[in-house]
């Protein structure tokens, strides 16, 4: 999978509760949505078309562009619109010292919040979308600011909310919610504003930590310029005389190239730009680092992870438990690369061999294609799902085809409650583009069941289980296309490109987490970071992942400077939920695989669910607890499947 941030939602009403109770971390979260690509998605080549099984539903075409009339039927309707949501949003105010007043004043409180905010995501939504078509075009960017800015609005208004709240008695505001009809839909805002109680500060600490959001974010500001704008970009020339430019996209798209030589070439010459800057991207990160580790002990937090998982209540066994399963399970990865090597036939792997694919199948997929396969691939998930998918696709929700100032990447955008997912994705008719299909209606099939099931106060799921169905379609298309493969180089290309993702998404990703640990427990114990203290600890767990003092793969000292190149490391623990994503989706996909009903449903109800409660123990009640080993081992397992099938076909 590529190394990308799983925003499934640009903004959205969860996001929004944490600007409340976490603003600092409210920020980075939402810039990291915005400024980094938001694809998440299998990394493959093409596939080629499959015949159609008789339960498939007839040839559908679809709409190559998304309809926004359902959100308003003219630029006016929306200029109306942000006028009435300015004024909702300036009538907030009104609320402020009222909340301890009485029931159904707090109860008419919130309900008029969420009504506002509802209303302020539509407005946003219609405004991003058009804005995503043509980054171009002034009028639409412009149209947008005025979204965001009423959304600044917003959040100053309502900062008043968690104060009154947690100045209620808790007992009596309890019985309250218990017992007010028009506090139903809020016991679990309630309950997770009690929870944070003894971290939330006295005001004029509050009111120095807001102050100091600004400061603590420089050192994720200064990374973002200089490697974005001011680190100067190696130039190469490849073995096929074409000139490259090795900006982080090119190096993405140069570093697997089937040249060898290349390969060694783009790698020296990109990391040798970060190498040419590695005393200044130490400070950022040490600076990253240590604002963290200011504002976890701020607020009465034990570590800085505390603090990040704290968000989510996700308990600190989750994360420990995932690295420390991955690191018992490395032969698994050991192997992977061994075959990967013997695939390439190369006798002494390097780190730079760790990209190239070892199959291909130069084959086109249309639109319409993806949707029958995937819509195939879907069946085990039960026919009320597929008929949900067949009835949703067909309709104006997404924008196709790659465009002149279009925005690249893609995304699933569900933040208007009252209207539906809406999909940007950039096809090109490779298997790419058909991952990326099946990836992106995981999310809208997500937000269609929380919005069937749930009201707009728990519509919005956490992070942490955002990417579970969108995994969950990828495994089941990769399973359907392996099964039906018409030729054993067919399968083995599905085979491998699966084993490459989970290499990815799953080892990858918790040896950045485990460095990411690493680094802030460093400076938690009175430590510094310094370059040279950073490539040894980055390089320590780079060689150990990879079998370098085994022999498997030989690490060379100038590639250990990659942590400079991994913007994760500025999202505040943000990495490891790639690989607990993924553990979850491969664990519930197989007990749904090899079990009944019971086992569906349990799964189903985990989209079903929305943002009702914390995502462990959301996950928990569908038979996934994320702080067991049991899950990671799922992921193992189908590694070792994988590599059995492949070495059967290559015997």
């Amino acid at each position: 999978m590529l190394d990308k941030v799983n925003c499934h939602k640009l903004l959205s009403p969860r996001l929004l509760i944490e600007s409340l109770l976490a603003p600092r971390l409210f920020v980075e979260r939402l810039l990291a949505c915005l400024l980094i690509a938001i694809s998440f998605s299998l990394h493959s080549a093409a596939i080629p078309a499959q015949s159609t099984p008789e339960h498939s539903v007839p040839n559908q075409s679809i709409k190559s562009s998304w309809d926004l009339i359902e959100l308003y039927p003219d630029i006016a309707a929306w200029e109306v619109a942000r006028k009435s949501v300015a004024k909702q949003i300036a009538d907030l105010t009104r609320c402020r010292g009222q909340l301890n007043t009485g029931a159904q004043t707090l109860g008419q409180c919130l309900q008029n919040n969420s009504e506002a905010y509802k209303n302020l995501m539509r407005l946003y939504t219609y405004s991003f979308l058009a804005k995503d078509t043509d980054l171009a075009n002034s009028t639409f960017r412009e149209r947008h600011t005025q979204a965001e800015d009423l959304l600044s609005t917003y959040s100053e208004n309502v900062s008043y909310l968690e104060p009154e709240l947690l100045s209620i008695d808790k007992d009596k505001l309890l019985q309250w919610q218990q017992s007010t009809p028009a506090l139903i839909d809020y016991d679990f805002f309630i309950r997770n504003v009690l929870r944070n109680a003894p971290h939330v500060l006295p005001a004029r600490e509050e009111k120095i930590l807001a102050a100091a959001s600004a400061p603590l974010r420089m050192a994720s500001s200064t990374y973002s310029i200089l490697t974005n704008a001011e680190i100067p970009r190696a130039e190469l020339t490849l073995s096929t005389g074409e000139e490259v430019k090795l900006t982080p996209s090119g190096y993405t798209k140069f570093r697997g190239t089937e040249n060898r030589a290349d390969r060694k070439a783009v790698f020296d010459a990109f990391f040798g730009s970060y190498k040419n800057y590695q005393q200044t991207l130490a400070q950022t990160l040490s600076g990253q680092v240590q604002a963290q580790v200011f504002d976890a002990r701020m607020r009465g937090y034990p570590s800085a992870l505390a603090r990040s998982l704290a968000v989510d209540n996700i308990p600190e066994a989750v994360y420990r438990t995932l690295v420390a399963t991955v690191n018992d399970n490395l032969p698994t990865l050991h192997r992977y690369l061994k075959l990967h090597a013997r695939l390439l036939k190369i006798d002494k792997p390097h780190y730079y061999d760790v990209y190239p694919a070892v199959a291909d199948l130069d084959k086109q997929y249309s639109i319409d294609d993806a949707h029958q396969l995937l819509n195939i691939a879907l069946t085990p998930l039960g026919e009320d799902y597929r008929k949900l998918y067949q009835d949703s696709v067909g309709k104006g929700w997404m924008h196709v085809e790659p465009t002149e100032g279009k925005r690249s990447g893609a995304y699933a955008m569900s933040a208007a409650y009252d209207v539906h997912p809406y999909l940007l994705l950039n096809h090109n008719n490779d298997f790419d583009s058909v991952s990326t299909f099946a990836h992106e209606w995981g999310h809208g099939m997500h937000s269609l069941l929380t919005q069937r099931n749930q009201p707009f106060a728990k519509s919005e799921y956490a992070t942490f289980i955002a990417e579970i169905a969108s995994i969950s379609h990828e495994l089941l298309l990769y399973k359907y296309l392996a099964e039906t493969a018409s030729t054993e180089q067919e399968k083995l290309y599905y085979l491998f490109e699966e084993l490459q993702g989970l290499r990815g998404t799953f080892f990858r990703q918790t040896q950045f987490a485990e460095f990411e640990l690493a680094i802030h427990e460093e400076v938690e114990s009175g430590g510094a970071l310094s370059a040279d203290k950073l490539n040894a600890i980055y390089g320590a767990t780079l060689k150990r992942y990879y079998g370098h003092d085994q022999g498997i793969m030989q690490i060379d000292d100038a590639y250990t400077v990659e942590w400079a190149y991994i913007p994760h490391f500025y999202r505040n623990f943000y990495v490891y939920q790639y690989a607990t994503s993924i553990s979850a989706a491969y664990y519930l996909m197989d007990k749904v695989l090899n079990g009944s009903q019971k086992e569906r449903q349990q799964y189903l109800s985990i989209l079903e669910a929305g943002g009702s409660d914390y995502p462990y123990d959301i996950l928990k009640r569908a038979g996934a607890d994320m702080a067991s080993p049991e899950i990671y081992e799922a992921v193992i397992k189908r590694c070792n499947q994988l590599m059995d099938e492949i070495e059967l076909i290559l015997k």
